[in-house]
């Protein structure tokens, strides 16, 4: 190895003065304490030519490099967070949550926890992938695991994805630091935490730069932690392989809904829960209907029969009929199990009736409550709900089918309102629905439906949906009374559902 800066003695410098401040070790033999090197090796040698710290530089470059690290990572903002301050069962603000949250929430504090005391540096599992919604508490736990490295003297870079993009374009323009520098050094971080992965401006130059560095990190075995709001599939393909390795790669996901909004509806771009007639839907405003005992109605009946070349048609007709104590009782039973459901959502309810019985009304006041109580609720007519699917195929959409889907089946409290016989819906339709409610009855995610089908229907037209419903952890309500109407102060009847 020889110097390669000017010294007292160099015959470049005329006036004998050492022109450059001595960095190294006066009595270091490799550089004399000029600080760095380069070696004697021949041309076109990839280390021909280039400047080295020396090693005896070794302890200002690290000190020097997790400064700068320190400082791209505004980790001065963010060093209150730690996992001892986490709520490993909840944030205190969201004040109801589902045994499925609480769980999710705790399972990736654990494992945090464990990342930070025995797998960094540790090959296997050294990278974590913490996925889940706005508000879940992922960014604290990286924050958590970024400030316990730092305390104990761990180069570490914490930094949202856009924030390392822009780093980097700016390290073209920067006079201090080349853009090679800035990208050498991130990517050779100690421990390199990426917050918010899949907020960046997805240009070529960016999704090629992002690989580049997570799959030089992947290749060296390189701690990593990444949060983000994705699915896998929504993740490029090249790094989502990446992702996917298992043996690699602890993937947590974390269910839990955004503590910042503890009271909001449940995705208010889709919930009916905002809309004003369901808003006044409550437990407190239901009417019993005592006082129509005895009372003889009339009512529109659906009956078979045959024309004259022997089909099968329906037809509609009117028969009078009196509001016995049987009717009475169902509708009480239907209102006593919806009030408990609302104390405490769990497992399954469905509420089966004829139009305008009082169902819809009950379903709703269950969301109103739970919202009331500081809960979450999703409240949707189920044509509605399919509507809110297809928009995914719009060339305008920004948005995947699969995440709208992922968005509802997880929802703390789903309610469906209005389940119509199966030839009504197309099979696109149909398999969609049961994507959700399968998704939901075997993660035990609290489910409220609606239909104007009778038991003997609902099981003919959705044999396997119904038999969830029948399972005895859940309950089926069946509602015999005759349809609702109610007086306006104008004398128009307005529909009780």
């Amino acid at each position: 190895m020889q110097k390669d800066t000017q010294t007292a003695t160099s015959p470049n410098s005329p006036t004998g003065i050492n022109l450059v401040k001595a960095l190294g070790d006066p009595n270091c033999p490799h550089c004399g304490g000029v600080g760095y090197v380069r070696y004697d090796v021949p041309l076109g040698h990839e280390k021909f030519g280039k400047l080295e710290s020396c090693v005896c530089r070794a302890k200002d470059v690290a000190d020097s490099a997790r400064s700068r690290l320190f400082a791209l990572s505004n980790l001065d903002r963010l060093s209150h967070l730690t996992l001892e301050n986490f709520y490993p069962l909840g944030h205190e603000k969201a004040l109801h949550m589902t045994p499925l949250e609480r769980e999710s929430i705790h399972k990736a504090w654990e494992i945090c926890n464990d990342f930070t005391n025995t797998r960094l540096g540790a090959e296997e599992n050294c990278w974590l992938l913490l996925e889940g919604g706005y508000g879940c508490g992922k960014t604290h736990l990286a924050a958590a695991i970024a400030n316990n490295a730092v305390n104990h003297g761990v180069p570490t870079l914490f930094i949202t994805v856009p924030d390392l993009l822009d780093s980097l374009r700016f390290a073209y323009a920067d006079p201090e630091i080349t853009f090679e520098q800035r990208f050498d050094e991130i990517r050779n971080a100690d421990l390199l935490i990426l917050d918010d992965f899949g907020t960046q401006n997805a240009t070529g130059w960016a999704q090629e730069k992002l690989f580049q560095i997570i799959n030089y990190r992947y290749i060296n075995k390189l701690p990593t932690v990444i949060t983000t709001n994705l699915m896998l599939d929504e993740i490029e393909g090249r790094i989502r392989s990446r992702l996917q390795d298992d043996k690699f790669v602890k993937h947590v996901k974390i269910s839990a809904s955004d503590y910042r909004r503890p009271n909001e509806i449940s995705n208010p771009g889709a919930s009916m829960m905002s809309q004003p007639e369901i808003k006044k839907m409550t437990l407190a405003n239901f009417q019993m209907r005592e006082n129509e005992l005895g009372k003889v109605v009339s009512i529109i009946t659906t009956v078979e029969k045959l024309d004259r070349f022997g089909n099968k048609i329906k037809e509609k007709e009117t028969a009078k009929v009196e509001i016995t104590h049987h009717d009475l009782t169902t509708l009480s039973k239907a209102y006593n199990a919806a009030a408990i459901f609302a104390e405490q959502p769990k497992n399954w309810l469905a509420i089966l009736g004829q139009s305008f019985c009082g169902k819809t009304h009950l379903a709703a006041a269950i969301g109103n409550y739970r919202i009331a109580e500081g809960g979450q609720a999703m409240f949707l007519d189920i044509s509605n709900l399919l509507d809110y699917l297809r928009q995914t195929f719009n060339d305008d959409s920004d948005i995947s089918l699969g995440r709208r889907l992922h968005e509802i089946r997880i929802t703390p409290l789903l309610i469906l309102d209005d389940l119509r016989e199966s030839s009504r819906s197309s099979n696109w339709s149909e398999d969609k629905l049961l994507n959700i409610l399968n998704y939901r009855y075997y993660n035990d995610l609290p489910t409220v439906l609606t239909t104007t089908l009778n038991l003997d229907s609902f099981a003919i037209n959705y044999p396997s949906l119904c038999n969830k419903f029948l399972d005895p952890k859940n309950q089926v309500c069946e509602i015999d009374m005759p349809a609702y109407r109610r007086v306006s102060k104008a004398g128009r009847a307005n529909p009780h559902k």
